[in-house]
């Protein structure tokens, strides 16, 4: 049975679901599993609240900002036009990059770098394109021809031409409709950690959820659907404390 939003109560979910609790201090003791659940919705919305408030404060950048203005080594928070919540625009995507001082490198791979070997967001963003128009292609696009395996395989089926023309459609509406604030977090592990609680906190927020016009809704995957988030790795992972909000209030640019 799917508790909307959060949890699926199996076995796994249901020890997840007491890791939140433990790890976000809700009292629990005496109550039923239902009540925790409330108690537990409850805070993790409060802290995301709270995230969207503090982030607030930081600078907004474009696929036309200038790259030479922005920290070597950050996490990137993604914002899409249209979407709305916690009173301010609503988080849509949370990435790093795992090499020291490569994030200028990454922001160009998502937003100019017409390559979506390259980019898990815009080959997510690519599906939602070909999904929507029905196009028997996302076949081919979901596969990954970086691999050995899937190089010969693949060669008589791939249309450059027409994977040219959707990375095109990729690139204006990523250009057109995403701005990003940083985190300037130094060293590798700090980031990964902090990325990975961001994302568990957005995702986990039952409030913090897509609008019917969201384009992710034209996604054939179900947890970008559901998450309102495109991405997938790290949904409904253990969130931030408050401690780590205050945190990033010193790692906003």
């Amino acid at each position: 049975m799917k508790e909307q939003g959060v949890f699926i109560f199996d076995q796994e979910r249901h020890l997840v679901l007491l890791l939140h609790i433990k790890h976000h201090e809700v009292s629990y003791k005496g109550l039923i599993i239902g009540k925790a659940l409330k108690r537990l919705r409850r805070k993790l919305m409060e802290i995301c609240e709270r995230l969207h408030n503090i982030l607030l404060k930081g600078k907004k950048f474009y696929y036309n900002s200038d790259l030479d203005t922005m920290p070597h080594n950050s996490i990137y928070i993604l914002y899409e036009k249209g979407e709305r919540e916690h009173g301010s625009d609503r988080i849509v995507r949370i990435g790093t990059h795992t090499g020291e001082n490569l994030l200028r490198s990454r922001i160009c791979e998502h937003f100019f770098k017409e390559n979506k070997n390259r980019s898990i967001f815009r080959k997510n963003i690519g599906r939602a394109i070909l999904n929507k128009e029905s196009n028997p292609y996302l076949t081919v696009w979901n596969c990954d021809p970086t691999t050995k395996a899937n190089k010969e395989k693949l060669k008589a089926v791939i249309d450059k031409d027409f994977e040219s023309k959707v990375e095109k459609q990729i690139s204006k509406y990523i250009q057109e409709n995403f701005y990003f604030k940083l985190l300037a977090v130094a060293g590798k592990d700090n980031r990964l950690e902090l990325e990975e609680k961001l994302i568990g906190t957005v995702s986990s927020c039952k409030k913090c959820k897509p609008s019917t016009k969201w384009f992710g809704n034209y996604s054939p995957i179900d947890k970008i659907r559901e998450s309102g988030l495109w991405q997938v790795q790290g949904l409904y992972s253990v969130g931030l404390t408050k401690n780590d909000l205050k945190t990033i209030e010193k790692y906003i640019v």
